[in-house]
């Protein structure tokens, strides 16, 4: 019996997402601070009237939120650090941050006064960096829950007897790694090096149909148990297999691995 993951490989980031259901949500936890920030008036803003006041805080920190966001999708993904990251991107936006707020000053009360723009800096950075806070709390990633799955499956060496019997004496005890077809004949790859073997690909795959592995291509099967590594870019993959061996997917098997979770 075997058990593997049945959740996948690979990390997702820590923070934010390029989606466009990842910008919704940053731009409605952008607003509801700008609500906040409405209701509670800081920096005497709460001297201007309710509408104006709730107008301004929500184009602020939407705008300006939206802003420090794109900065840390840009430059922030180079830091691993989680709350690094947040300082040192609220940081990097405040400057751009803050011309936003002046100019939005300059459009909603005629302010025109730029003398206005260093004094900012030391109110926008402490909300950036609040806000930057909390949208690092949303899109942190949960503890990965852990699924598994039972298979019963026939010992290797019963389960490629058949197929291996083909092989010369060096090679048929060796570990199989892949099979990849050429017109009438296989080329076997094993860890003892690869041999050539007149078979039609179909029967090969119908002598290992009960062993540990996966056509992922239309001329190749590869060993489950020698897949090092698994990579898909526009509808098409790699994989990368023991001792170096790479393999292409298709997009008609790629649906076999990511079943066994490697996409």
């Amino acid at each position: 019996m075997r058990e593997r993951d049945g959740m996948g490989h690979r990390a997702k980031s820590i923070i934010g997402a390029k989606s466009a259901r990842g910008w919704a949500v940053d731009a409605v936890m952008l607003a509801a601070m700008g609500l906040l920030l409405g209701f509670l008036g800081p920096f005497d803003s709460d001297d201007t009237p309710l509408a104006p006041r709730y107008a301004y805080w929500l184009t602020c920190m939407l705008g300006g939120g939206l802003i420090a966001v794109a900065v840390d999708e840009s430059l922030g993904r180079r830091l691993p650090a989680l709350w690094r990251r947040v300082v040192v991107t609220s940081a990097l936006a405040t400057p751009l941050v803050t011309l936003f707020v002046v100019v939005t000053q300059h459009l909603m009360f005629a302010e025109r006064r730029w003398s206005i723009y260093l004094p900012l800096l030391w109110q926008v950075w402490p909300i950036m960096l609040a806000a930057m806070a909390v949208r690092a709390l949303v899109w942190r990633r949960l503890p990965t829950r852990v699924e598994t799955r039972t298979l019963v499956v026939l010992p290797l060496p019963e389960a490629e007897a058949v197929f291996r019997r083909r092989l010369s004496a060096r090679r048929r005890s060796a570990r199989l790694i892949a099979i990849e077809a050429h017109d009438h004949y296989l080329r076997v790859h094993t860890d003892a090096g690869a041999e050539l073997i007149t078979l039609r690909f179909a029967d090969a795959l119908n002598e290992l149909s009960r062993a540990h592995g996966w056509r992922v291509h239309r001329s190749w099967w590869v060993a489950a148990d020698a897949v090092e590594e698994v990579r898909w870019r526009r509808g098409t993959g790699e994989i990368r297999l023991v001792g170096g061996l790479t393999a292409p997917v298709s997009r008609t098997h790629g649906p076999v691995l990511k079943a066994a979770g490697w996409l």
